[in-house]
C-alpha cells in the first residue's frame, strides 16, 4: 500500500510539472497584463460616449482575460487529486498549487466585479442621458 501511494505521489508530481507550465503562463499574464488592464478601468470617463468606448475596450480585454481564467481553472481541475495526499514530499507542490489557485480566484473575481461595474455604469449613464433628453424636450415644449 505504501509503495502504491508513493507511486501515485510521483505520478502526481510528474503531472504537476506538466500542468505547471500552464499555471506559469496564466500567472504571468495576470501579473503583467491582466491586473494592469483592470486598474485602467477603475476611473471611468464622465461622458456616455467615452464610457461606451471604454466598455468596448473592456469587452475585448474581457474575452482574452476570461480565456486565461478558463485555462487556469481547467489546469486546476487536473490537480484536484492533490487534496488526497499529505506527505512531506508533496507539500511544496501543494503550496505552489494553492498560490496559483488563490491568484487565479482573486483575478477572476476582480474581472467579474469590473465587468459588472462597467455594465452598471453604462446603464446608469444611459438612463441619465435619457432623463436629460426628456428634460430638454420638456423645457422646449414649455417655451413654445
Amino acid at each position: 500500500m505504501l509503495l502504491n501511494k508513493r507511486i501515485q505521489e510521483l505520478e502526481l508530481v510528474m503531472e504537476f510539472e506538466k500542468v505547471e507550465e500552464c499555471f506559469k503562463e496564466v500567472s504571468s499574464w495576470i501579473e503583467n497584463v491582466g491586473r494592469k488592464r483592470l486598474k485602467e478601468t477603475i476611473n471611468l470617463d464622465d461622458s456616455l460616449e467615452m464610457l461606451l468606448q471604454a466598455q468596448k475596450q473592456f469587452k475585448e480585454f474581457d474575452l482574452i482575460a476570461s480565456e486565461y481564467c478558463k485555462r487556469g481553472q481547467e489546469a486546476l481541475k487536473k490537480m484536484n487529486q492533490w487534496e488526497d495526499f499529505s506527505s512531506v514530499d508533496v507539500h511544496s507542490y501543494r503550496v505552489k498549487l494553492q498560490t496559483y489557485k488563490d491568484q487565479l480566484e482573486e483575478f477572476c473575481t476582480q474581472l467579474d466585479e469590473t465587468r459588472h461595474r462597467v455594465c452598471e455604469t453604462v446603464r446608469l449613464y444611459e438612463f441619465f442621458d435619457k432623463v436629460r433628453q426628456g428634460i430638454c424636450c420638456t423645457e422646449e415644449g414649455v417655451k413654445n
